[in-house]
C-alpha cells in the first residue's frame, strides 16, 4: 500500500476545492504509486520512474508535501493521461507534446491538424539550437558526460563554420542518457541504441531514398511525411518488442 507522510494513500490529504463524482466530499490527492496503478489499466508500460522522468522534463508539476512526497490532483492525472496518449497514439516527441499542452485543451483530444503538422516537421526541422554551454545547463549534466556521449556517437551536434550547435532532439537524448546513467548505464552501453537507430535509418533510406531525392517538390514533401510516419511505426514496434521481452523477464523471475 502506498504511503504518504506516514499515512496510507486512502487517507491522503484531500485536494482543496475538488470533489468526487456524485459525492459532496473533496477528491483525495494521489501518491505517485496510486497514479501508476490507475493509469496502468490503460498504459501497460507506465511506471513510477517514467512518471518521474516526465516530471523532470517539466511536463508535470505535482505539489509536494513538507516531507517531499509528491501528491497528484485529478487534473495532474488527466494531464499525464493526455501525455501518454500523445506518445502512444500520435508518436509525438516531447517538444511537440509541450506545445500541445500549452494550448490548455488536451483532454479527450484527437490528433489535430496542427499537431500533425508539427509531427511531420519534427524530422526535418531544427526549431531551437543551443551551444554547448546552453545544452549542459538545460540538461543538467557535466561537460565530461557530454564528451563521453560524443565519443560513442550518441550525440554529434551540427558543426558549421567551426561552431558546434545542438538541437532539441540532442537535448532530449542527453536527458534520457542522464536518466539511464542513474542506473549505471554508461556511454559505451548506449551504442546498442545507436546501432539500432542506424539500421532503422538505413532501412528507411532504402524505402524512401529515391523519393526524398526526387526533383518533384510534391514527391519530396510526401516522402518526408511518409518518413515521419514510418519512423513512428518503427519506434512503436521496437517499444512493443521491448515490452514483450520485459514481460518474459518478469515471468521468469516470479
Amino acid at each position: 500500500m502506498a504511503v504518504v507522510a506516514g499515512k496510507p494513500s486512502s487517507e491522503a490529504t484531500p485536494e482543496p476545492g475538488q470533489k468526487r463524482s456524485g459525492d459532496s466530499r473533496p477528491r483525495r490527492a494521489l501518491t505517485i504509486g496510486a497514479v501508476a496503478k490507475i493509469l496502468g489499466q490503460e498504459f501497460v508500460d507506465i511506471s513510477i520512474s517514467k512518471i518521474r522522468y516526465l516530471e523532470d522534463q517539466k511536463l508535470l508539476a505535482p505539489r509536494r508535501t513538507a516531507g517531499g512526497y509528491r501528491l497528484y490532483s485529478q487534473a495532474d492525472v488527466e494531464r499525464l493521461r493526455a501525455i501518454l496518449r500523445m506518445q502512444r497514439d500520435e508518436f509525438l516527441p516531447l517538444r511537440v507534446i509541450r506545445q500541445e499542452l500549452a494550448t490548455g485543451d488536451f483532454t479527450g483530444r484527437r490528433p489535430s491538424g496542427e499537431s500533425q503538422k508539427r509531427r511531420a516537421a519534427s524530422v526535418g526541422e531544427r526549431v531551437t539550437t543551443f551551444n554547448q554551454e546552453e545544452l549542459l545547463d538545460q540538461a543538467g549534466v557535466a561537460e565530461s558526460f557530454l564528451r563521453e556521449l560524443q565519443d560513442f556517437g550518441i550525440v554529434t551536434g551540427n558543426r558549421t563554420d567551426g561552431r558546434v550547435t545542438y538541437d532539441e532532439t540532442d537535448l532530449e537524448i542527453v536527458r534520457a542518457a542522464a536518466e539511464l546513467s542513474k542506473f549505471g548505464v554508461a556511454g559505451r552501453n548506449l551504442r546498442v541504441f545507436r546501432t539500432s537507430a542506424d539500421r532503422e535509418a538505413a532501412l528507411l533510406e532504402q524505402l524512401l531514398g529515391a523519393q526524398l531525392r526526387s526533383r518533384s517538390q510534391a514527391r519530396r514533401r510526401e516522402a518526408v511525411e511518409n518518413l515521419e510516419s514510418l519512423a513512428a511505426v518503427c519506434g512503436h514496434l521496437k517499444h512493443l518488442l521491448l515490452v514483450r521481452d520485459l514481460r518474459r523477464l518478469k515471468s521468469a523471475a516470479e
